[in-house]
């Protein structure tokens, strides 16, 4: 059909398009099918900041599995009681700094409408001990801990890594766990204390290392324009991961790095490892140096080759986009 018009087709040849165009759309709508496919009992879910980049993506998910969800923002408390009346999973989806003071009030709230038996309790904070340890004490039901590891701009859940931290009543929320599964989500149940101190790694020390490279950047105000010009394809990634940190909201990275101020000693810990090297290099110890290097190597492992491979793969596809 590319190569002629409709009026220099046959009739006979316009009828074999449009039956493969029949067969087409009925293979996007088994798919489509497939995807959002309603789970066999209607839920009632409440998302407590819902109307947030991540909360919406949890209200998408969920009605795009066939529930009925409503949202409750800082607006709405007024309202709160109706909205939150038939909840079977009250989600709470608020910053960091909110979340206890959220969980107080929605727990005061499902205990008033007598629905603290029937109704499980979860939040998505970044964090984990805080939370759950806030939600056993408020809520006398079914209570659960989740960390998504990934932000607003996915698509859907297939492959994205969600933390289960397992709080009490898993009977009476394994619909939830299961309804996470069947979107294909990664789930990885980590007890709370073991999440706190990964994350201590995975988001603190590495958002704080970050705060601190574009701070210094900024005070040394180079000119980023010839930077880049002049950037190796691995540091410009690197450089971009930096830039991204820095376009989004600030609350954000100061409540994940001021969470827990225990981490406070690790971070010095990092600074005196830095303050070390530092030292090497000014007294040209290249051979300390470089008996540190290999240290480090051996403590990688295996894993040094595998993320060399990896940060290759990136780099080529990174290199092909921008093309």
């Amino acid at each position: 059909m590319e190569n002629h018009t409709i009026a220099q087709l046959s009739l006979e040849e316009i009828e074999s398009a449009i039956d493969r165009l029949k067969e087409r759309k009925a293979f996007l709508l088994s798919n489509n099918k497939r995807e959002v496919e309603p789970c066999l009992i209607p839920r009632k879910i409440v998302v407590i900041g819902g109307g947030g980049r991540l909360g919406s993506r949890f209200v998408q998910a969920f009605k795009a599995c066939g529930h009925n969800v409503s949202t409750l923002e800082k607006d709405d408390w007024i309202d709160a009681e109706e909205i939150l009346g038939e909840a079977e999973l009250v989600l709470i989806s608020v910053p960091i700094e909110l979340t206890n003071e959220v969980i107080h009030s929605a727990a005061s709230l499902l205990e008033k409408l007598g629905r603290s038996d029937f109704c499980t309790l979860a939040d998505i904070t970044s964090i984990k001990q805080s939370p759950l340890r806030e939600m056993m004490s408020r809520h006398d039901g079914p209570v659960l801990g989740l960390h998504p590891m990934f932000g607003p701009d996915i698509q859907n859940f297939e492959d994205q890594t969600i933390v289960v931290c397992h709080g009490r009543g898993q009977e009476k929320y394994q619909w939830v766990i299961d309804i996470l599964a069947k979107m294909k989500a990664r789930l990885v149940n980590v007890e709370a204390k073991k999440h706190d101190s990964i994350m201590a790694f995975v988001q603190v020390l590495r958002h704080f290392s970050t705060v601190a490279y574009g701070a210094h950047l900024a005070n040394e105000n180079p000119e980023l324009k010839e930077i880049l010009a002049l950037s190796s394809p691995i540091y410009r990634l690197e450089l971009a991961m930096v830039g991204r940190l820095f376009a989004q909201a600030p609350e954000l990275y100061t409540e994940i790095i001021f969470a827990n101020l225990e981490n406070v000693k690790m971070m010095k810990r990092y600074l005196d490892i830095f303050r070390q090297l530092l030292e090497l290099i000014e007294q040209n110890d290249r051979k300390e140096f470089k008996r540190v290097f290999l240290a480090t190597r051996e403590w990688f492992g295996r894993y040094a080759s595998q993320f060399m491979k990896e940060s290759s793969e990136m780099l080529a596809a990174a290199h092909e986009i921008r093309n």
